[in-house]
């Protein structure tokens, strides 16, 4: 299931990486949907005020959408982090991209109490690699061996 904080990350994502709109063929490939479902989210994060469509041009986000792009970006470094410092789970992407629907601020604030996230977070996300750039995989896979 895909929700509006994963659209809202992604469109962030690709801002990002453009440094300019996100066409929504990107946001449909990053999101895995097809063009039209992303076009449905895009028209309904419009409504909301968190985004700006124009035909063509793409999709920018509001300071809304922005700063709640970050949010949910800093919430998915949380679940990664967990993850692969606190379970040592290998398949920690896979997990993240499961957990980051249904786990709440709540959550992730306790989550967070529990790791040592830097004060870079989000901005150390490397969307190339869809991982935190802080992360130290060396203990997931010596755990694995």
């Amino acid at each position: 299931m895909n929700t509006q904080r994963q659209y809202l990350k992604a469109i962030y994502l690709i801002q990002q990486a453009e440094d300019g709109p996100a066409s929504t063929g990107d946001i449909a490939d990053t999101v895995g949907v097809s063009p039209a479902s992303a076009n449905e989210m895009i028209g309904k994060l419009q409504e909301r005020g968190l985004a700006d469509h124009e035909k063509y041009k793409g999709v920018s986000l509001t300071d809304e959408g922005i700063r709640e792009a970050r949010e949910a970006l800093e919430t998915y470094c949380i679940i990664e982090r967990f993850l692969v410092e606190v379970l040592e789970v290998e398949e920690f992407q896979l997990e993240a991209k499961q957990l980051e629907s249904v786990i709440d601020e709540t959550v992730a604030e306790r989550l967070d109490t529990i790791i040592d996230r830097s004060e870079q977070c989000p901005d150390c996300f490397d969307a190339e690699d869809d991982v935190c750039s802080l992360l130290e995989l060396d203990a997931v896979s010596e755990a694995a061996d």
